[in-house]
């Protein structure tokens, strides 16, 4: 076991709140039990103890991030995993697609799915070609939670969104009768409408969107 991942989940263990910890589990629905941390506290000692343990590469990162996910036995412990993915660039590059991708398929689970996602918007703005590739083959998965991630990997580029690529990964999954797939559709469009509203009514008024999906992609239009 890494220093660093014993460091995070000593830390953890220490900032516990067991009268949280019960409100947490069932309102994730999660058969993994937490130890009652907030969120934003996970990624605050996650970053103070990877700064503190002086991991100087991606590749150390990425391994911590693969043992705490691995073994973690608390939820928590694995949200600090993909905290670690934020951390120095161990996500600067393609190198970190297969945990990624390891990550969304054995969590299946939205919140996983959803924080993963803002490391593959980082890389549509390092390797747009390459990134863009990907999403498009993961939009066609046969694991729902891999074409979620595709449909809302651009979150948060707002006028950097490739609309190309944004159309093609919901084309995909437009017949998908799949709850979290078509939130995603409309979660992605309500997105990009911030940016581009003539391109999502468009769209919307073009495509056989499910009433979820529209109902989200139009929220603030």
């Amino acid at each position: 076991m890494s220093d660093l991942a014993d460091s995070i989940r000593a830390a953890l263990r220490s900032a516990a709140d067991p009268s949280r910890a019960p409100g947490q589990q069932a309102y994730m629905k999660s058969s993994m039990p937490f130890l009652g941390v907030r969120l934003p506290d996970v990624r605050r000692l996650t970053r103070a103890a990877a700064k503190a343990a002086g991991v100087a590469t991606a590749a150390g990162l990425r391994d911590a991030a693969r043992e705490l996910w691995d073994s973690a036995s608390y939820r928590e412990e694995r949200y600090a995993a993909m905290a670690l993915l934020g951390v120095d660039g161990a996500s600067a590059d393609q190198a970190v697609v297969p945990l990624i991708e390891h990550m969304v398929r054995t969590g299946r689970w939205w919140d996983y799915t959803d924080e993963l996602s803002h490391r593959l918007a980082g890389l549509h703005d390092r390797e747009p070609a390459v990134t863009a590739e990907l999403v498009r083959r993961w939009s066609t998965d046969e694991d729902m939670w891999v074409r979620r991630i595709a449909i809302i990997s651009q979150l948060g580029r707002r006028d950097r969104v490739d609309l190309d690529v944004l159309a093609e990964v919901i084309q995909s999954n437009l017949a998908d009768r799949e709850f979290f797939v078509r939130k995603a559709i409309g979660w992605a469009l309500r997105e990009c409408a911030r940016v581009h509203p003539e391109w999502v009514r468009t769209y919307t008024q073009t495509h056989e969107l499910s009433p979820l999906s529209r109902r989200e992609a139009l929220k603030h239009l």
